[in-house]
């Protein structure tokens, strides 16, 4: 029988997670599914775990690559070997509830969406492995029939940090077929840029409010964690992403330039502290001189404006010295960030998430 959702498993270097998130695939209350798992070449024991799996159940297939290509190109593959009706992007190091599909299917039936997004549970790991608190995001339910009404709603989902993954969205996939869509190889947005031009002329969305989704971020290992050189770079052009979208959509509100520019403001911020980092290689001089650069930007002249901030006051303290082009305090800011992240990585991760 046809699979009804086809389930693609990116694999490398996972053997501790990866036997998890397969049985909370066959686990599900709804089992019409295909797991496709693509192993990229890992280092480790994964690969020979997920075939061990798959002896024991034909819906489960290895699919591997001849050398290292990364996520983007493992999902790809994915999406040419998928037979479903419907394509989820799962981490192998997560974990799902064993109703989602069920749940995802029955909010099909009432409307035949392009798109279907839900919740998620970021658990947050020491250095030990051990769980040390989850914050969740669960969203209020909606199921759009209208392209206008589904359009107004995607800010918000950005607003809630759920617009830019790929695992809390489940795709149509004759549609995804159909615009030619394929994830491009770029780290740390490749799954905002794929859902930006996903969801450029969609004409349906179902938003469910559940959170089945359990998204393990570890102190070790997580891309969050590592010094990335143009993480603002890449974030800048992650926000200018979604304002052109709105552009296009000719729905760019003072609205969503407040909400747009209150999470660019966070993007400065993280990246005056990312700047004081020693793997940043810049003196104060340089930071400063970033500042002062930063200033006269189309984007920050479009956005820092209207931004607002909702219930953080750091982030208001932030946006008054932006409004005000005022570098110094800023650095100061950065600085006071920086020290706060490396004396107490855990507390700063608790407070960043339910800010």
């Amino acid at each position: 029988m046809k699979p009804y959702f086809s389930v693609v498993m990116p694999t490398y270097g996972v053997d501790k997670y990866i036997g998890k998130a397969i049985e909370s695939i066959q686990n599900q209350t709804y089992s019409n599914w295909e797991l496709i798992i693509v192993n990229d070449c890992t280092p480790d024991k994964s690969a020979e775990i997920a075939t061990g799996y798959a002896k024991q159940d034909s819906r489960i297939e290895v699919v591997h690559h001849e050398k290292n290509r990364g996520l983007s190109a493992a999902r790809n593959t994915g999406i040419e070997h998928a037979k479903g009706e419907y394509i989820w992007f799962m981490d192998p190091d997560d974990f799902v509830d064993i109703d989602v599909l069920e749940k995802v299917y029955a909010s099909i039936q009432k409307n035949p969406a392009e798109i279907i997004v839900f919740g998620l549970h970021e658990e947050y790991y020491d250095k030990n492995g051990a769980l040390k608190y989850t914050h969740t995001i669960c969203p209020n339910e909606r199921l759009f029939t209208k392209q206008e009404e589904l359009r107004k709603e995607i800010i918000y989902l950005e607003q809630q940090t759920l617009y830019g993954y790929a695992w809390n969205k489940i795709y149509q996939l004759e549609y995804l077929r159909d615009i030619r869509l394929k994830y491009t190889d770029v780290k740390l947005i490749e799954d905002i840029k794929f859902n930006v031009e996903f969801c450029m002329d969609i004409q349906r969305m179902n938003i469910l409010a559940i959170a089945p989704y359990h998204y393990a971020k570890r102190m070790e290992g997580n891309l969050t964690n590592k010094f990335v050189p143009n993480y603002f770079s890449l974030h800048k052009e992650r926000i200018d992403m979604i304002f052109h979208q709105y552009i296009y959509w000719e729905l760019c509100t003072e609205e969503v330039r407040k909400i747009l520019g209150a999470l660019y403001g966070r993007y400065i911020l993280s990246a005056l502290q990312r700047n004081c980092d020693p793997r940043a290689n810049m003196t104060h001089a340089e930071r400063y001189m970033w500042c002062r650069g930063l200033f006269q930007e189309g984007l920050f002249n479009d956005l820092i404006p209207s931004a607002k901030a909702v219930d953080s006051k750091s982030l208001s303290v932030a946006l008054f010295f932006l409004r005000w082009k005022k570098a110094i305090p800023c650095l100061v800011m950065g600085r006071g960030i920086y020290i706060a992240r490396e004396k107490m990585p855990m507390l700063y991760s608790k407070i960043k998430s339910e800010r």
